[in-house]
């Protein structure tokens, strides 16, 4: 049986560790970082060597690695329930680093702002989910809110709910915006009355809906750019 080499066992230039020690994190590959979070690899390829042939099925994207699920990384021969973890888990911080880093008193003025916004939250949910931003009268964020979480095509949304998370967080504004994981960005009959419905109820409270976005990975439809709202 031919012994696994643990990452201190290679030679020197394929040390990762010790590249990034020397050289700072932004010289190494994907694949070397990644190696890093498992630390071996199996009989045949070294840790960084196994992550390439992995990246390499998920399109050499990290996004799209990130959507894999724990089984999906253990069928690789190497990586076990630890390791896959290990890597979701390392993905799960990238997205939520960069919610963080953009978060800081976000000003949220088109529909762009609001796909931006939700995006690293909703681009990879399997079901669907309505989520509000709340703004205040600068068209600052306040706060995001899930409002509900439904199925594969559809999710039910209560428009009190969104209504009481309004007044209770005293915004004058808001998003809507809700994903669809099929992919098509098409609004659904549902979808409009749900824009309809929340709008006039909003109305009537003196808060405005500026927008209600349909999410999906990589594009987004906007009432308010096509002048439904």
């Amino acid at each position: 049986m031919t012994e696994r080499l643990s990452i201190n066992q290679w030679a020197e230039e394929d040390r990762p560790r010790e590249k990034m020690m020397l050289q700072g994190a932004s010289a190494l590959t994907n694949a070397e970082l990644l190696a890093i979070l498992i630390g071996s690899g199996n009989a045949e390829d070294s840790a960084v060597e196994l992550m390439r042939k992995i990246l390499n099925d998920y399109r050499n994207n990290l996004n799209e690695l990130g959507k894999a699920s724990i089984d999906e990384l253990c069928r690789y021969k190497g990586i076990g329930p630890a390791k896959a973890i290990a890597v979701l888990a390392a993905s799960e911080l990238g997205k939520r680093r960069k919610e963080e880093i953009v978060e800081e008193r976000r000003t949220i003025v088109s529909s762009k702002d609001v796909y931006e916004c939700l995006y690293p939250l909703m681009c990879d949910l399997p079901t669907e989910e309505c989520w509000v931003l709340l703004l205040n009268q600068a068209s600052r964020l306040i706060d995001k809110v899930r409002i509900s979480t439904g199925g594969l095509n559809a999710t039910q949304v209560d428009v009190r709910c969104i209504l009481r998370e309004a007044l209770l967080k005293r915004a004058t504004a808001f998003a809507l915006c809700h994903n669809h994981p099929s992919g098509s960005i098409r609004p659904s009959k549902e979808d409009d009355q749900l824009t309809w419905e929340v709008s006039r109820a909003a109305e009537c409270m003196n808060i405005r809906l500026v927008d209600h976005v349909i999410l999906t990975d990589g594009a987004f439809y906007s009432y308010a750019d096509e002048g439904r709202i």
